[in-house]
């Protein structure tokens, strides 16, 4: 008789639901996104404990070397013109970088350098997206359903919001319902 072995954690590619593991799930909601939309008449305008974003995880050990492996799905919506965003950083160790896998919905992922040189990069079913050290990086929701990617990066790298205070370079709006940078 072959023995069972426990089946290893796992995503399904079509909606980001992840199984088989323990996992953590974090909720953004729009008051904790103060300063981050533009439009602050807009924004106090908003259902503040509307859900811009939830963040699923698998635990792992936050050890040197090894991989921390989630999915963001950020729902469709805006704040005045602006679509929902998350809120975005760089690493607090700047060298680490990370990958984003899209696996539903249409959008855009800001990636902006320390001296403020930004760009984007659609985000679809199936895109890759590597994002080198030293690079922020924002996902944006363009489009009418929830944008679902998958990242993975290292445990060790931390989070830094503090350094984008001042924002992002680039804002994507809905202009006639096209996005515009």
């Amino acid at each position: 008789m072959k023995p069972s072995l426990p089946l290893p954690p796992q995503v399904a590619w079509a909606t980001g639901a992840l199984a088989n593991g323990p996992r953590t799930r974090k909720t953004t909601c729009l008051h904790q996104l103060a300063g981050v939309f533009a439009d602050t008449l807009a924004f106090r305008q908003c259902d503040p404990e509307l859900c811009v974003y939830d963040v699923e995880m698998f635990d792992s050990p936050a050890a040197d070397g090894a991989l921390f492996v989630g999915v963001t799905h950020l729902y469709p919506g805006k704040v005045g013109n602006e679509y929902f965003m998350t809120r975005g950083h760089f690493h607090q160790r700047r060298e680490q970088g990370e990958v984003y896998f899209g696996l539903r919905g249409s959008g855009v992922l800001l990636l902006q350098n320390e001296q403020g040189e930004a760009r984007l990069e659609p985000v679809t079913p199936g895109s890759v997206h590597i994002i080198p050290g030293f690079t922020a990086h924002r996902l944006i929701n363009t489009g009418p359903e929830t944008l679902s990617a998958l990242a993975v990066w290292p445990s060790s790298a931390g989070h830094d919001y503090a350094a984008l205070s001042s924002g992002f370079a680039l804002r994507i709006t809905d202009e006639n319902e096209v996005p515009h940078g």
